[in-house]
């Protein structure tokens, strides 16, 4: 079983490449989001896959299972969200017209609802090969990278794939109404075992500058995180307004990661035309590290799709981040 894992890891690593390279010298147009995403019911466009299978975890243990990676809607209309603040990581990324939306990623806990939920990008795939067969939650997706999906490395479930996991809040309009049951999926949380991203927590580096608060601008969206002695948390807003879920708890991650990467055109657009942004989380460059109210630079470095993101200090020292839960922005150079 693990080696037909690599296999599959393998191959598709090389798939990805190949769409990657073909984005670049493309510029070919696709129509249409996803499915869930214009309104209509879940079950439409849907991505069958086999169950995942067990896996390990970067230590050579085996985990209990996959983490879940959740899709999560951040436009004005679909705030405030359901679940953010049980994840263990957030990723913020850039999607079209200069917008930002959210995967968020449970291993130690499952709430009971999350969303609201969107569509895939070809930018998550990548993003989440550094988990090992992660199952995707996601409204829908392009039909032309449906096939990608299918041939990733994790297991995807898209909106109606499991009909009792999804469902249609009433207080916000389609298509920012869109629920996940993450226990309809998963029967219990993997545990931290699962978080194999290379990330590592303890204490502090020596260093660091005193720092109250970090903007992060999007084209069209702007992350600002404020540092909260008494809670000893970097409490988030988005595009000005404090990010709090639908019960009322403020978001608060412990570390915020501003990851600068390079974000190019691909072969994608939405229904408008607008071009889907390629966002690449493999390679290497700088970061800005927020943690106990301090700021630190930082290197990144992931050689390829199947590794984790590493973080080290200037001098090559791993950079440590403080427990609890990890928002990265990852933001262009």
């Amino acid at each position: 079983m693990r080696e037909m894992v690599r296999i599959r890891r393998g191959a598709w690593t090389a798939a990805l490449l190949a769409v990657t390279v073909t984005g670049s010298l493309l510029s070919g147009c696709t129509s249409g989001g996803g499915a869930a995403d214009d309104g209509r019911s879940p079950g439409q466009s849907q991505s069958p896959s086999p169950s995942p299978s067990p896996s390990e975890s970067e230590s050579g243990a085996a985990t209990t299972g996959p983490v879940l990676a959740v899709k999560i809607d951040n436009a004005p209309d679909a705030r405030p969200q359901t679940g953010l603040d049980a994840a263990d990581v957030v990723y913020a990324e850039q999607v079209e017209g200069g917008l930002s939306r959210l995967m968020a990623v449970f291993a130690s806990t499952l709430p009971d609802a999350v969303g609201p939920v969107r569509s895939a990008r070809e930018s998550d795939l990548e993003l989440l090969g550094q988990f090992h067969e992660p199952t995707l939650a996601f409204s829908g997706a392009q039909r032309k990278l449906l096939p990608l999906i299918d041939d990733a490395p994790l297991d995807p479930e898209p909106a109606g794939k499991v009909p009792d996991a999804w469902y249609r809040g009433t207080g916000k309009a389609a298509p920012h109404n869109l629920y996940l049951r993450p226990r309809r999926l998963m029967d219990s949380a993997p545990g931290d075992a699962a978080l194999t991203t290379g990330f590592r927590f303890g204490a502090a580096p020596e260093g660091g500058t005193p720092e109250a608060s970090r903007t992060v601008r999007f084209p069209s969206a702007r992350f600002t995180f404020t540092w909260s002695a008494d809670r000893g948390r970097w409490l988030v807003a988005m595009d000005g307004t404090p990010t709090v879920t639908t019960d009322g708890r403020t978001v608060a991650p412990a570390t915020v990661v501003i990851q600068y990467v390079k974000v190019r055109a691909s072969k994608y657009h939405d229904f408008l035309g607008n071009n889907t942004p390629f966002t690449e989380s493999v390679g290497s460059g700088t970061a800005r590290v927020l943690r106990d109210g301090r700021a630190y630079d930082a290197n990144w470095t992931r050689p390829g799709a199947a590794d984790g993101t590493r973080f080290t200090t200037p001098d090559g020292a791993p950079m440590n981040f403080a427990p609890g839960q990890v928002w990265v922005v990852l933001a262009e150079r």
